[in-house]
């Protein structure tokens, strides 16, 4: 691989995985092949105990007894999501999506990509009782599995394309976060949510006092998380919040690199990477198929899911992409073909990990809702990655 040429601005954790060949992405899809093959197997029974295991505290009591699995949930991609706000807050203030020249052309794909399949799925499954609130299911794309695809492609996918996916994936993250927030929200405890906005506050001002050691925000926005987790708003949210709130300098290239933000960033990546998405895959992704018969595959749940993913973001990422270009709103990617670009958009199909952990929301407690859920994302993702890797390692290139 040819070296980088220099630049004044210091390089991204999505553009290092980007350049890394987007390792966490193809570890992400053997651990979940692994959980599927343990969850299939005479270890199932093992595999089920030990995501079940007390583990320490008692942290709330809505959350009851801390178990493996929720502290991977509950905890670990809390750190997941203090990496998504760092990199949101990286592309905003000096990013790929710092102008809105920069951001006409994912903004429209991303929301209409996410809207699309949750209208699909609730045509397929709103109508069936307690189905409904699996609606955003389809709704996410999972950039790790989606830039680890494109990344097995090499030459077959212009860089033009890997951004676009990208910075579409970076919006798509911000639509799934606020859904979070404001769609799977219990009932709120307003000492803890006080709480939460006190140490806002604190982080605030450290922000206005120039406060650049990063311990005060690392106690800070851990403190955030376990009043969130208190507050009745999903723990999660205090990851992307806290990461808003730590500092990121955009003076030269010295002043960058010492940055809170950008050090964190860096710190972060390789376990979130190589960890904590992996840890989530292998916790989340086994499902058994035992018993499971068409009429289980073809059942409204999974199928809305499935459909929602493999149709629902093909035509309104495509379609995002087709209406922005027409109109004049933004250019089309420079060396790509329309097939190229209907590869990608069929590439945004693969929800896995931020589907999974919103079916995990949807359902709380409702195993077998949560297993159908994760049939349905399993299939709608599987297709949509064959197809896509097909389109686009066949697609002829266009002719300049």
């Amino acid at each position: 691989m040819t070296a980088p040429l220099p630049t004044v601005k210091p390089r991204s954790m999505l553009r290092h995985l980007l350049a890394t060949e987007a390792a966490g992405g193809v570890l992400l899809m053997l651990t979940a092949a692994l959980a599927i093959v343990i969850a299939n197997s005479p270890w199932a029974s093992a595999y089920q105990h030990l995501l079940h295991l007390p583990v320490g505290p008692e942290l709330t009591e809505k959350l009851g007894p801390m178990t493996v699995h929720k502290w991977i949930n509950d905890g670990l991609m809390a750190i997941f999501f203090l990496l998504v706000g760092l990199e949101i807050k990286r592309e905003l203030v000096d990013g790929r999506l710092a102008s809105w020249e920069q951001r006409r052309l994912p903004a429209l794909p991303a929301l209409m990509g996410m809207a699309v399949p949750a209208l699909i799925y609730l045509a397929v499954a709103g109508g069936e009782p307690g189905l409904s609130k699996g609606w955003a299911i389809p709704a996410a794309t999972d950039i790790a599995f989606a830039v680890g695809a494109l990344a097995l492609l090499g030459r077959h996918a212009p860089l033009s394309l890997k951004v676009m996916l990208v910075s579409v994936a970076i919006i798509d993250d911000m639509g799934a976060v606020a859904i979070i927030a404001v769609f799977y929200t219990s009932s709120l405890n307003l000492l803890a949510l006080a709480g939460a906005a006190g140490i806002i506050a604190v982080l605030l001002a450290c922000n206005r006092l120039r406060v650049v050691s990063l311990w005060p925000y690392l106690i800070g926005v851990t403190a955030l998380w376990y009043v969130t987790l208190l507050s009745g708003v999903h723990a999660t949210i205090a990851g992307v919040v806290g990461a808003l709130l730590i500092p990121y300098s955009t003076g030269g290239s010295e002043a960058r690199e010492a940055s809170p933000l950008l050090k964190l960033e860096h710190g972060l990546a390789p376990w979130v990477g190589f960890l904590i998405v992996p840890a989530f895959g292998f916790a989340n992704a086994g499902v058994s198929f035992g018993d499971l018969g068409l009429e289980d595959i073809f059942a409204p749940l999974p199928l809305a899911i499935a459909l929602g993913l493999l149709l629902g973001k093909q035509l309104g990422v495509f379609g995002g992409v087709l209406l922005a270009v027409k109109t004049g709103l933004a250019s089309k990617p420079h060396g790509a073909s329309w097939l190229q670009i209907y590869g990608v958009a069929m590439l945004c199909g693969i929800g896995f990990t931020m589907s999974l952990f919103i079916g995990d929301l949807a359902f709380p407690g409702q195993v077998e809702k949560i297993d159908a859920a994760k049939i349905g994302i399993l299939l709608g993702s599987l297709l949509s990655a064959i197809i896509a890797c097909l389109i686009l390692r066949f697609a002829p290139k266009p002719v300049d």
